[in-house]
């Protein structure tokens, strides 16, 4: 990047600025004629310099007068416009310059290399490309064009002052020397300050970006105290630095003003001496304060500017110094796209490698190996042994200090990204996941280039984006493109992809998690009806096994014209999934609409009636049970803190009786019962005649909620509910309270349903769908791992770099997956480094690392019998 900014900025906007500064020249005549016209008015109206004709016409003191005046206006209006003009320009010239600038930062980022990223936080980084360069975009506008507009404008009312009397004129500049002495060494000072905070705040949110990341260690050591210290006084430091800004930055302000107000001292001294003399109109004279009252704006923007702009210039150099690493990525290695994509040889070289991230301890010294990519190694080794830094170097990830890593004829570390990212797939301890879908995560790895669209498929709306984005420098391409080439992977359609991802998941062990993803999902009809048709099979087929009597015993079916025993009042009564706003589950007696159907089936005074027993009843049972325990949780329709208000509910009850009940307290009586489950709390409060009322309720309720719009997808046996999930919608129906094994015996019930209609890659489908979180965070660090592996196999690399990935299962599951992948990557090359040293054996090959060196070399069994240093490394499991 250009190490001036001003560079940077005529680098890439000269066009641009030029255009900017030739409007602001434009402008400044029509400056000095608002200044001419008013001067002409005041006079004409004292009777002085009347012409005797106005361009061989004559016209009388007033045509002349409203003559001026027009023009006058015409002129303010032009200069207006010009002013708007040149402030959309500059703010648009200014806005596409910090894309650009911010673009940069971050290719800048993908540039890195790799050990750079263990010496900066993203709580440093991120602040650099939001925040901090937010100023830069709003001076980049305004870098040339400001100084030359007001710098105009100043020097067209020094003109005009001087026009009109040389000592007005003199008056008027006598301050400027020191002013333009004074300001830039008290603002030098300002600058180093504002320096300083800036380091200062880079520092404080790295701390706070650690605060975040370990956070569970803060509590488990109950350091918070410790650690809001630390904060303080940093913050403390943020508050000295910015105080002494503020006294320096005020004084400059305050001199500013005091040197704006000296001088009208010499305007109506001098200037009115004049006056008196008769030397001087009252018209220049009015004109010439005027002049000197705006002259203060642009003298003051300058002053401004000049502030600006040195701190700009230390934000730019902080800045860039930072996005200028040791040893970056070149951009061609990034950006270069050959027309073929294969790997130059097969088979990897290392001649004598070397490699330390400090320049003093190497932990790889002097290795040299040869690597078909038709075997599949193990390396072993203990902790510094070099075992990880060779995973990383072969995956080309980090590039040797000295020495060289060849394929063929070429060194790796200059062959393109472009083909290391299709041919090399490397999966470390800890897989990253980016905040989207299973299926996002696992493309992921095929999003290379973007596939050419028809120009037909172009939209305007498009086109002018993709323009607007190669004018600021930036990527032309969208996310949402279409990034996966389906022919370079020798398929067809989607459908083949995803045939294959479930083949993979199958390989690596995680297609049953993602299918219980997808029984848990939602889907949506209008992009998939074949699906929903399908489970609504799935449905049918299960409530003919309902009919058997060992498995009816095991579910209550939703049945519309049916009180279902199993759910409670509330879902009985919407019989549905609420989700709009309309109604809130939790406080469904305070909606109008409820409201009017319970009266309407007096189920109000039912209600009323059975929260009054129920409120007894809790009192009875948990006023001495301890508020933390789990009974509330589990039975208890009164949250423990609300125990004491509904005994003195009761209370006044007794006194006073249910009529004379505030309105309010009989609408939290009247809610318990909605909590209330027949079969499983048998309190015989609900009975038959309350359930016909609740069924007649019911169909109420569904008449309303069309002119009503109440926001419920009601049960309906003939048809699928997006609303619930796969699994739910298979069901269709409550588990009955009591029956032991009840849950597991309906898995497996769906389980063989699902299979009979071949619908579980369907819904393993589904599951791709399913949000992992920001990094991962809904997925265990097992699933991680896994996913991150069928990622790497999903593009099918030549090589495959698995960095003790799966270290954590255990053995058995391990060796297991071992054989799985091995079995996908046949023919390719795999480097399996391995915590556990046993799990050798099922490689052909095995490289034995020891301090940085590549100790030994060979088959499992030869090893085993020969190499000191293998059979030391076995010993110690």
């Amino acid at each position: 990047m250009e190490p001036s900014f001003y560079k940077y900025i005529l680098h890439h906007s000269k066009k641009d600025q030029i255009g900017l500064v030739l409007l602001s020249l434009v402008s400044l005549p029509l400056i000095y004629v608002t200044l001419e016209l008013p001067k002409r008015i005041i006079n004409l109206l004292e009777g002085l310099d009347i012409p005797e004709s106005f361009f061989g016409h004559e016209f009388d003191r007033l045509t002349y007068l409203m003559i001026l005046s027009v023009a006058f206006l015409l002129v303010v209006l032009t200069s207006g416009g010009l002013k708007y003009l040149l402030n959309i320009y500059r703010g648009s010239l200014g806005e596409r310059m910090l894309r650009r600038f911010r673009y940069e930062l971050y290719t800048r980022i993908l540039r890195f290399p790799l050990p750079h990223f263990k010496r900066i936080s993203s709580g440093e980084i991120i602040p650099m490309i939001t925040a901090e360069t937010e100023p830069l975009g709003e001076f980049i506008g305004e870098s040339f064009t400001l100084p030359v507009f007001q710098g105009g404008t100043l020097l067209t009312y020094l003109f005009f002052i001087f026009q009109q009397d040389v000592f007005l004129g003199l008056a008027a500049i006598s301050l400027y020397p020191f002013q333009l002495y004074v300001i830039p060494r008290l603002q030098k000072r300002v600058n180093e300050l504002s320096k300083e905070r800036v380091a200062v705040a880079r520092n404080l949110a790295g701390r706070i970006g650690e605060t975040v990341s370990g956070i569970s260690e803060v509590h488990a050591n109950d350091t918070s105290h410790y650690e809001r210290a630390h904060i303080s006084q940093r913050l403390g430091k943020i508050y000295l630095i910015r105080f002494a800004i503020y006294k320096r930055k005020f004084f400059i302000k305050f001199l500013n003003n005091f040197i704006a107000q000296l001088t009208p001292f010499f305007f109506y001294s001098v200037g009115g001496y004049f006056v008196l003399r008769g030397d001087l109109s009252i018209g220049s004279m009015v004109a010439v304060l005027v002049a000197y009252k705006d002259l203060s704006g642009p003298w003051k923007e300058l002053l401004r500017y000049y502030q600006r702009m040195e701190d700009i210039k230390v934000k730019y150099t902080q800045i860039i110094q930072q996005f200028n690493p040791l040893n970056m990525i070149q951009n061609d290695i990034i950006d270069q796209r050959p027309d073929s994509l294969t790997l130059p040889n097969r088979e990897i070289q290392g001649y004598n490698i070397r490699y330390s991230e400090d320049g003093l301890y190497f932990s790889i010294d002097g290795a040299s190996f040869r690597f078909p990519l038709d075997r599949h190694f193990a390396a072993v080794g203990m902790g510094n042994s070099g075992k990880d830094e060779l995973a990383l170097l072969m995956s080309r990830l980090i590039n040797p200090s000295s020495g060289s890593i060849n394929i063929g004829h070429s060194k790796m570390e200059d062959i393109p990204e472009s083909i290391t990212g299709k041919r090399l797939g490397y999966i470390g301890s800890t897989a990253y996941m980016f905040n989207g879908t299973v299926y996002d995560n696992l493309c992921y790895a095929l999003k290379h280039h973007p596939v050419e669209q028809p120009a037909t498929e172009m939209h305007k709306e498009l086109e002018h984006e993709r323009a607007l984005a190669q004018l600021a420098g930036n990527s032309p391409h969208r996310y949402d493109d279409n990034w996966i080439d389906h022919n370079e992977l020798g398929l067809d359609s989607p459908n083949q992809l995803a045939t294959r991802i479930i083949e993979i998941l199958g390989s690596v062990e995680l297609d049953e998690e993602i299918y219980q993803f997808g029984l848990q999902s939602f889907v949506n009809q209008t992009q998939n009806l074949d699906l929903s048709e399908r489970i609504m099979q799935a449905r049918n087929q299960l409530r003919d096994k309902f009919k058997q009597t060992d498995i009816a015993r095991l579910v209550e079916p939703f049945d519309h014209e049916k009180y279902n025993l199993n759910m409670t009042v509330s879902e009985n009564l919407l019989f549905g999934t609420v989700y709009g706003d309309s109604i809130d589950v939790e406080q469904l007696i305070n909606n109008p609409v409820i409201q009017k159907i319970l009266q309407q089936n007096n189920l109000n005074e039912a209600f009323l009636d059975a929260g009054v027993k129920i409120a007894e009843i809790m009192l009875d049972l948990f006023s001495d049970v301890e508020p933390d325990s789990e009974l509330f949780d589990q039975f208890s329709f009164i949250e423990a803190d609300d125990l004491p208000e509904f005994n003195k509910l009761l209370q006044d009850i007794k006194r006073y009786g249910l009529e004379d009940l505030p309105l309010e307290e009989k609408r939290r009586l009247i809610s318990l019962p909605f909590k209330l489950i027949v079969a499983r709390h048998r309190l015989g409060l609900i009975t038959e005649p309350i359930q016909q009322s609740i069924l007649t309720a019911r169909r109420q309720i569904h008449e309303l909620a069309g002119s009503e719009n109440l926001g419920i997808e009601f049960f309906d046996e003939t048809r699928y509910n997006p609303r619930i999930s796969i699994q739910d919608n298979i069901l269709f129906g409550k588990l009955v309270y009591g029956q032991a094994n009840a849950q597991q015996k309906i898995n497996e019930l769906i389980v063989d349903v699902v299979k009979t209609l071949g619908l579980r890659n369907e819904i393993i489908e589904a599951g791709l769908r399913y949000e992992v979180g920001v990094a991962g965070g809904r997925l265990s660090s097992i699933q991680r791992q896994k996913l991150g592996l069928a990622r790497a196999l999903l593009k099918a690399p030549d090589l495959l770099v698995i960095n003790e990935a799966l270290a954590s299962l255990d053995t058995a599951s391990e060796r297991r997956l071992i054989n799985n992948v091995r079995d996908v990557m046949q023919g390719r090359g795999i480097l399996w480094v391995l915590g556990k040293v046993r799990l050798s054996e099922l490689f052909d090959e095995v490289m034995v690392m020891e301090r940085g060196r590549l100790a030994d070399k060979g088959p499992f069994t030869k090893l085993q019998e020969s190499s000191v240093h293998f059979q030391q490394l076995l010993a110690t499991e």
